[in-house]
């Protein structure tokens, strides 16, 4: 079977063996596949260096074959989203204290989806989610963009950020970005999105932005007396510098994003940080459950993926340098896997 592979530092297409199901894995035909930003860096290395050898964590297709135990959790014939944003959907114990607490992809026992840019995937059975006919196979980013951006958006009743509340969106264009303008308006937020040049600001206020302003008008929203609440989904660092720019006092600042190694730590003035009272937290991936809400609110038209590129398998190298200079507006999907 064909499979995008980085071999000796480069992104390259080749053929590898068909893999076998183990105990409670699924073996799934994938249909769709789609392309993130983190799939990039760690294509790139922008992570400290770290390469690895499969990359892709987004996927939709359908269940050929079993492993013992695997039954429990779904069929043959099943048509299934798996990924829960690469890190959460490998495995997990289900019994520590991360478990528990609702972040399976703490846990120690842990592992992540990778190697998803394949005609056969296996997979932990446990993580797979059942899709109705009604959601395309163009969806497939819904395993990690929509579902970060859904778990980002939970988290702000979490901390008492209820519907109503004003939200910045930095990074309102991008692949994760979009899901979160339509998830916070169907939750009846305020929302300013923030992105640069006029084809993305046009794009956000077209998902149903109350605003969309570049960085210089955001930071202006901040002195002003700022929002409620900022997600900061882009993987530039100096997004999450204008993020605590456009927050009030005693905001929630939810960082997603991870910008390269190269651009150094997040820097935060004591001062501001005390002056201010805001809270910060992170925000990473999601669980198989909110996998399940997701699809629900998908179905029910309340979010979609807007693809601002189609390709095959052989063109993911060109479509990871598209990404990276900004080509695009929204997700890119391989499309040619169930060929």
């Amino acid at each position: 079977m064909q499979a995008a592979r980085v071999i000796d530092g480069e992104l390259q297409i080749t053929e590898v063996d068909v893999p076998e199901p183990g105990p409670d894995q699924a073996r799934v035909r994938i249909t769709s596949a789609g392309v993130c930003h983190s799939d990039l860096h760690l294509v790139k290395g922008h992570w400290f260096g770290m390469q690895i050898p499969e990359v892709g964590h987004e996927a939709i297709g359908i269940v050929e074959e079993l492993g013992p135990g695997a039954e429990r959790f779904t069929a043959v014939g099943d048509r299934v989203i798996l990924g829960l944003g690469g890190t959460g959907g490998g495995y997990w114990c289900g019994a520590c204290i991360h478990c528990l607490g609702g972040e399976p992809r703490l846990c120690d026992q842990g592992s992540g989806i990778m190697g998803t840019f394949a005609e056969q995937f296996c997979v932990y059975a446990k993580s797979l989610v059942t899709l109705p006919p009604s959601i395309g196979d163009e969806e497939a980013p819904l395993a990690c963009g929509g579902l970060t951006a859904y778990g980002a958006v939970k988290k702000l009743t979490k901390h008492s950020i209820g519907p109503g509340s004003t939200v910045g969106v930095i990074g309102a264009a991008g692949g994760l970005g979009h899901y979160a303008v339509q998830l916070l308006k169907a939750f009846g937020y305020k929302v300013v999105g923030v992105d640069l040049g006029e084809e993305k600001l046009t794009f956000v206020k077209e998902l149903g932005a109350d605003q969309a302003v570049e960085p210089a008008e955001a930071a202006a929203i901040g002195e002003a007396g700022g929002v409620d609440a900022v997600l900061v989904f882009t993987a530039v660092k100096a997004g999450f510098d204008l993020a605590i720019t456009m927050l009030r006092k005693g905001g929630l600042f939810v960082a997603v994003g991870i910008p390269p190694t190269s651009e150094g730590n997040i820097e935060i003035n004591p001062m501001i940080f005390f002056s201010k009272a805001i809270t910060m937290i992170y925000s990473g991936v999601g669980t198989v459950q909110d996998m399940r809400e997701l699809v629900a609110l998908s179905a029910d038209g309340k979010v979609k993926s807007h693809i601002g590129r189609q390709g095959p398998l052989s063109e993911l190298p060109a479509i990871f340098e598209e990404l990276e200079s900004g080509a695009y507006v929204g997700r890119a999907v391989i499309t040619d896997l169930g060929a």
